[in-house]
């Protein structure tokens, strides 16, 4: 009971190609597009934040609605990259667009989080605690990235996805989240905790940075992004040739070809955009199911499959009707 009515994204202006990438590491495209498939990425301004990318994308989202920011009752975001500790980043944008009746909290699944937070919202909305639920997604993960490490800042870039679901008929289908915590130190970024060899395995020392053991969460992602997919089509009730679309997290093109691979469809089935975008985390998959939208993939009636998996470790998929 949680149907999109509306949806936007916005990605920031600046952006770095393969070749700046060449300039500032020792890499180059060749070796940058077979292993990952991104070509480019946006990065935000120096004085563009998290909540800056999560307004713009928000109100697209709220235009495309036709509905006004009254008429939320509440904000869900997802970030690694928060404005501020508090007030949440939720609550930065509340105030941006002017969703005076919208409670709004920040919800961290890395980049599972825009699934886990329309899971959340599927929730309020199926049990009639709340009407019009606006789920956004955002990263500003430049700020974050250590530029000095060719195997992490090849990938990431900036953006933000959002996404409002009404408690109509159709929508989320079926939807699982799940975590793996004994594997949350493969993929850190830390805040007060002070650890010297978790500082030492950065290459610039800088604890705030994005530290990623690259292939075992691989590993990691193609065996939980098809085991997520296969579950939540058979939970409901359909087969994969019920699915017009899979809409995956957009962190490496090896990645989704194996999950194909591994669940035995097409890769055509799948949309692909991070050659323009790279990894923006939570919001990769909204920012894609808008493009697939606007390029006529995802019609009306259509069944797709979102599906992702990130830090913590987390996963998170659904089967939704648009």
């Amino acid at each position: 009971m949680s149907k999109i009515v509306g949806m936007g994204f916005y990605a920031p202006e600046k952006v770095y190609d393969n070749a700046y990438m060449e300039s500032i590491v020792e890499t180059n495209d060749e070796w940058i597009t077979q292993r990952t498939g991104i070509k480019e990425r946006r990065i935000a301004a120096d004085d563009e934040y998290t909540s800056d990318l999560a307004t713009v994308a928000a109100r697209r989202a709220l235009e495309d609605a036709g509905m006004s920011a009254e008429e939320l009752d509440l904000i869900i975001l997802t970030t690694v990259t928060p404005d501020y500790f508090t007030p949440a980043t939720a609550c930065v944008v509340q105030k941006n667009i002017g969703a005076v009746n919208a409670a709004a909290f920040d919800l961290n699944a890395a980049c599972s989080g825009f699934a886990t937070a329309m899971t959340v919202a599927d929730q309020f909305l199926s049990n009639g605690t709340y009407k019009n639920v606006l789920v956004i997604s955002a990263d500003a993960l430049s700020k974050a990235t250590d530029y000095n490490d060719r195997g992490t800042c090849i990938l990431f870039g900036d953006g933000a996805g959002a996404v409002i679901f009404s408690s109509e008929k159709g929508g989320v289908l079926s939807s699982w989240i799940g975590a793996k915590g004994d594997g949350g130190d493969k993929l850190t970024s830390l805040a007060y905790r002070e650890d010297a060899e978790e500082t030492e395995k950065r290459i610039s020392h800088n604890k705030n940075t994005i530290w990623m053991a690259g292939s075992e969460v691989m590993k990691f992602a193609v065996k939980i992004m098809a085991e997520a997919a296969d579950k939540v089509v058979a939970d409901a009730g359909l087969t994969w040739d019920d699915i017009d679309i899979v809409i995956p997290h957009q962190a490496n093109v090896r990645i989704v070809d194996s999950a194909a691979k591994r669940i035995g469809i097409d890769t055509d089935k799948m949309f692909i955009n991070l050659d323009r975008y790279g990894n923006t985390s939570g919001a990769s998959i909204p920012i894609a199911l808008c493009e697939a939208r606007d390029a006529g993939r995802l019609k009306k009636g259509d069944k797709a499959v979102l599906v992702g998996f990130g830090g913590g470790l987390t996963w998170a998929a659904a089967v939704i009707e648009y």
